[in-house]
């Protein structure tokens, strides 16, 4: 219908400027993951170097094998960042064509140093013809990321972190580069072709149904985030997340991530105190707020604080006044 067009059409030049982009914005009614499915089947023909550092980005590269590609893994420990060294390192052979990256790890609270990894890519002497492939779920919109200047090919969010809406919808730039990579790819798969996701986005529509009443949630909060001002935003991610290190080791906690590289959307924190999780977030609850465990291998070994999206500083010190009242 011409109403959903139309509603498509004010959508997109608003997330351009949340990409930081000139180039294609795609929408896609799934989460994130299918977006990582989309850039594994788009973007390698030849071997992926996987970048893992946590449990976000090792299911990345698990869907890249199960798409089919090869795949070899750059591991690095949970809670230190992906640096650019040891990638160009492995890039620096020529036997891959992409490499696939967590921008913000939301296992562990770790944002990786993007726009150095690429700079370093770009400058091997095959660089322009490696894909960067980039997972910003928990990032994009709260965390600096910059898809043009940065020069990435497919940066790519869902709607439930930093754009703080209901989860079932997500996004991705896409650069001109990639888009005549796809082009040369087989077995694009239907639902997730950049091709013929960009020929219907051209048009301000989806080649299968879209989320419409997500788009209207999308349209808003496109609104409210273009009044605060990006500067601004990500200004306010970085004081809570500042306050929320102060809180942290103020009540003798570690911080899980490596210093210099704590996320400014979420953070994990090392339960060295050795505190029964279940029990703070059961007493949180009577309070109508909730922290979350850790995810996966570190469940009960930390705990994550959520200073995403629309919260505010007010509210993050409710929190930490409920939290202190447990701990004493």
């Amino acid at each position: 219908m011409p109403e959903c067009i139309d509603l498509v059409g004010q959508i997109k030049p608003k997330l351009s400027q949340v990409f930081f982009t000139e180039q294609t914005v795609l929408i896609s009614a799934s989460s994130g993951t299918g977006l990582w499915e989309a850039a594994a089947r788009n973007c390698v023909n030849k071997k992926v170097l996987t970048c893992v550092n946590g449990a976000f980005a090792e299911r990345f590269s698990d869907v890249a094998e199960m798409n089919g590609k090869a795949i070899e893994v750059l591991d690095v420990p949970w809670g230190q960042p992906i640096l650019p060294e040891p990638v160009v390192e492995r890039l620096a052979t020529g036997e891959f064509d992409a490499v696939s990256i967590v921008h913000n790890e939301t296992s562990t609270g770790v944002t990786s140093p993007i726009r150095e990894i690429a700079q370093a890519i770009r400058a091997l002497p095959n660089g322009n013809d490696i894909m960067i492939l980039v997972d910003s779920v928990s990032g994009l919109a709260g965390a600096r990321i910059e898809m043009d200047a940065w020069d990435l090919d497919v940066l790519l969010a869902s709607s439930q972190k930093a754009f703080a809406l209901p989860p079932g919808i997500s996004f991705c730039a896409v650069s001109d580069r990639a888009m005549a990579k796809a082009k040369t790819v087989p077995a694009r798969g239907y639902y997730f072709d950049f091709i013929s996701l960009a020929k219907s986005m051209a048009k301000n529509q989806t080649p299968a149904t879209p989320a419409v009443s997500l788009l209207f949630a999308l349209d808003r909060q496109l609104d409210d985030m273009m009044a605060e001002g990006m500067e601004n935003r990500f200004t306010r991610h970085l004081a809570m997340r500042d306050r929320t290190l102060e809180w942290a080791r103020g009540q003798g906690f570690d911080i899980f991530a490596a210093p210099g590289y704590e996320s400014p959307t979420v953070t994990c924190i090392s339960n060295n105190r050795e505190i029964d999780i279940s029990a703070f977030n059961k007493f949180l609850r009577t309070k109508g707020m909730i922290i979350s465990n850790g995810y996966g291998d570190l469940k009960g070994k930390t705990f994550r604080i959520a200073h995403m999206g629309d919260t505010q500083m007010h509210e993050l010190e409710e929190l930490y006044a409920a939290m202190d009242e447990f701990l004493a």
